[in-house]
């Protein structure tokens, strides 16, 4: 219920302040574990990631936040578990793997730190979707939060990792995250807001 109340929220802040539009949004299969790999800009793209999805989307948050008494308990309410600074530790992997393997949708963001244009990306998101069997949905997330210009969120279609879960290499698994960084590229340079 809160988090349904929340998403409605941001969905109406998003569109007021940055004129957010989402496209491809059907994309996102409506059950099953899904991981939403997105290229990272701002500190506001987890809310941008996840306002037109229509399922709850979990992610990785700094372990720093789940300190603050009314914040913590807020955002672990909202999907968010913790992650240790500096890498992510085997505990919030395995609970990112429990999450998928439950059927549930992991936000995710392989280049691991925000960059203004995409940069390439690391193996842990295609290794725990394979460990999961989860569809990957690449998102790419356009425009540069200025108030009142266009945002756009464009989703596109899943791909499927069993290909690279049988060959099961480095290789493999390398492969398959630049396929997932080469898609959102192109969505970024191919995608333009409506006026």
């Amino acid at each position: 219920m809160l988090y349904r109340f929340c998403r409605l929220l941001c969905r109406i802040l998003c569109t007021l302040v940055y004129r957010l539009e989402a496209r491809g949004v059907k994309n996102i299969p409506i059950e099953g574990p899904v991981v939403l790999c997105s290229n990272h800009k701002s500190v506001v793209d987890p809310v941008t990631l996840g306002t037109w999805v229509p399922r709850k989307v979990h992610y990785m948050a700094k372990e720093e936040l789940f300190r603050v008494p009314v914040l913590g308990r807020f955002i672990r309410n909202l999907g968010a578990f913790p992650v240790k600074r500096g890498g992510v530790s085997k505990e919030a992997i395995r609970t990112a793997i429990n999450l998928l393997s439950e059927g549930k949708v992991m936000g995710i963001f392989p280049e691991g730190t925000r960059n203004e244009n995409v940069g390439a990306g690391k193996r842990g998101a295609v290794s725990m979707a394979i460990r999961a069997k989860a569809q990957v949905v690449p998102v790419a997330l356009i425009g540069d939060y200025r108030p009142f210009r266009k945002m756009l969120a464009v989703y596109g279609a899943p791909i499927d990792m069993t290909p690279y879960a049988e060959q099961g290499t480095t290789e493999s698994m390398e492969a398959a995250t630049e396929l997932i960084m080469s898609k959102i590229r192109e969505m970024v340079e191919t995608s333009k807001p409506s006026a």
